[in-house]
């Protein structure tokens, strides 16, 4: 029964990256997956009632100098409390990575807002610099998750 609950699950997610394409950064690619892809997926599309994906807001928030700082600040500090995307609520712990170097982070959130996410190639990539401005201020993950709210608002639609 697990493994009929388990496929659904899978089939429910929608594909989001060709497993024949390359990616752009590769070495934020194998980060990704030794790292976030147990639960958000290797595509992305995360898990329903677990991890969101990461390709909705992310590739979005790369656009506001607020959305790359919550990008900087999620892998950094991690992130919990209830989260609804595309109709669907989270509300999962999402651990911290600051024990990874800024140009692995950088990697990492460019291969997903660019090579998962389908970011506009004009979109200017994260750089180390911006991980290590966000490194000096340190939060916990609901302080995160309330900078969330903010970088949402200012999205443009």
């Amino acid at each position: 029964m697990r493994g009929l609950v388990a496929l659904a699950v899978l089939a429910a997610a929608p594909a989001v990256a060709c497993a024949d394409e390359a990616p752009r950064y590769a070495d934020g690619a194998a980060a990704f997956k030794a790292n976030c892809a147990v639960c958000h997926r290797p595509t992305g599309a995360g898990t329903p009632g677990l991890a969101p994906p990461v390709t909705v807001f992310p590739p979005r928030f790369v656009a506001t100098a607020e959305g790359r700082r919550q990008l900087a600040l999620t892998v950094l500090y991690g992130m919990y409390g209830d989260l609804v995307i595309e109709d669907r609520h989270y509300n999962f712990k999402m651990p911290e990575f600051a024990r990874l170097d800024d140009a692995m982070l950088a990697e990492v959130l460019n291969h997903v807002v660019f090579d998962l996410g389908r970011a506009p190639a004009d979109a200017k990539p994260l750089e180390p610099a911006d991980i290590a401005a966000e490194r000096a201020v340190a939060l916990d993950g609901a302080a995160v998750r309330m900078h969330r709210d903010a970088a949402v608002a200012g999205l443009p639609q």
